[in-house]
């Protein structure tokens, strides 16, 4: 088993094609239910049947592609990402998980070697929300956590619905609605997701990869604005403003006040603000603004966190909508739970990395992954973090094929130990 190595070149070759695939011409996009993350299920569609796997798709459109172990009943081993990104993001976001899996079978199959477990690549829909505002689409659909209304959910770019671009591409949302969920944690062996991490932790520890032990949840307001009052910019003393600028920047520097004091009381919490935007008929130089749309997006590991500073964010709104006489709607709350990561897989993934001599640290996932609504729902759930210079979700992303290769080389060692052993769940 020793002498198996997973499929590197193959795996280069696809992330380049998924580049010329999907560069925008500044980044990458891979805009979930649409053309880019279709161009690239196609590919994988077609790699994956090269190889001679097992493909078949859900009523979401997820890909599913499976070497089939010697006892096919038995529920599979999973790996796998999304394939869709943000606009102008980077190549690696998603794409490295399902290149991972595809790596690691490719090579079995070169080999000849079958697991006792089925073992299968996912490739996950719509994980990006930048698109459809709802977290894990792809992978809440497979659970059967879909219903009518999130089926006209509205694109953010198009403003087309979620029903309508399922059918654009051979879907039928009313058939997601009423067949049986393609996932349970009564199906599914265990979840392994490897991903590039997305902040700089790696990177500055030096460390080629992480182990993951939890990923943080959120509480959002997507579409939150404040309203004050247009007036002039010369005309206008200071006492008579009712000015939604100042408002919102009051706002959003008051947030950031109370973060710094919940860290320091020991709460693990992020808070961003990543859009801001008055409005461009009527805002102009010489007014005073009446109209600011913006964003809120909180992330912890603990409910009661993401509770604490919901509450801070109330507060405040009071406190300035009395002080400027402005007013606040913050729209739609959406949220995602915070999830654990299963210790017998994070044990599993350390000792496959200290067999291979490859170095791995442990630490928490502050972004959402897919590997948190698996977890969530049962399912025994882990993930491999890639080192990555630069960030994400942006079209700078930098992981170095070294570092990929090493975490493919610890998830082929997890994954054949669990499609290999009968494990007690």
């Amino acid at each position: 088993m020793n002498s198996i190595e997973p499929d590197f070149a193959l795996a280069a070759e696809l992330f380049e094609k998924l580049r010329r695939s999907s560069f925008d011409g500044v980044g990458i996009t891979r805009d979930s239910y649409g053309k880019g993350e279709q161009r690239a299920h196609d590919l994988l569609a077609h790699t994956a049947e090269t190889l001679g796997l097992s493909l078949s798709r859900d009523a979401a459109l997820n890909l599913y592609m499976t070497l089939p172990g010697r006892n096919p009943h038995a529920p599979p081993v999973i790996t796998g990402s999304h394939l869709d990104s943000v606009p102008r993001g980077g190549n690696f976001d998603g794409a490295a998980g399902v290149l991972a899996g595809i790596a690691v079978l490719a090579g079995w199959v070169r080999a000849g070697f079958q697991p006792d477990v089925s073992v299968t690549v996912m490739a996950i829909r719509a994980e990006e929300s930048a698109w459809f505002p709802l977290s894990y689409l792809g992978s809440k659909a497979a659970f059967g956590l879909i219903n009518a209304g999130n089926l006209e959910t509205r694109r953010a770019d198009n403003a087309r619905t979620l029903a309508e671009h399922l059918q654009d591409l051979g879907g039928d949302g009313q058939r997601l609605l009423v067949s049986e969920p393609r996932l349970s944690a009564a199906n599914v062996n265990s979840f392994i997701e490897l991903h590039i991490e997305q902040g700089p932790i790696l990177e500055d520890a030096g460390q080629p990869l992480g182990i993951v032990t939890g990923i943080c949840g959120s509480l959002r307001y997507r579409q939150a604005r404040v309203y004050g009052q247009y007036a002039h910019s010369g005309a206008t003393p200071r006492l008579h403003r009712h000015d939604a600028v100042v408002a919102v920047a009051e706002l959003i520097t008051g947030l950031y006040q109370d973060w710094a004091i919940l860290e320091e009381q020991g709460h693990q919490l992020t808070v961003t603000s990543g859009q801001l935007s008055t409005d461009a008929q009527q805002a102009d130089f010489s007014k005073i603004s009446g109209d600011v749309k913006f964003c809120v997006d909180f992330r912890s590991s603990s409910v009661e966190t993401l509770a604490l500073i919901d509450q801070h964010l109330h507060q405040r709104i009071a406190q300035i909508t009395a002080r400027h006489g402005v007013s606040f709607e913050l729209g739609e709350q959406t949220r995602s739970a915070p999830a654990k990561m299963d210790t017998k897989l994070q044990r599993l993934l350390h000792n496959a990395a200290r067999a291979l001599s490859i170095p791995a640290m442990t630490l928490q996932s502050g972004a959402g992954h897919d590997a948190a609504l698996f977890s969530t729902q049962g399912v025994p759930s882990a993930m491999v973090f890639v080192r990555n210079a630069n960030g994400s979700h942006n079209p700078d992303e930098s992981m170095a094929l070294d570092d990929f290769a090493a975490a493919v080389r610890v998830l082929d060692e997890a994954l054949r130990n669990r499609s290999l052993t009968a494990v007690e769940r």
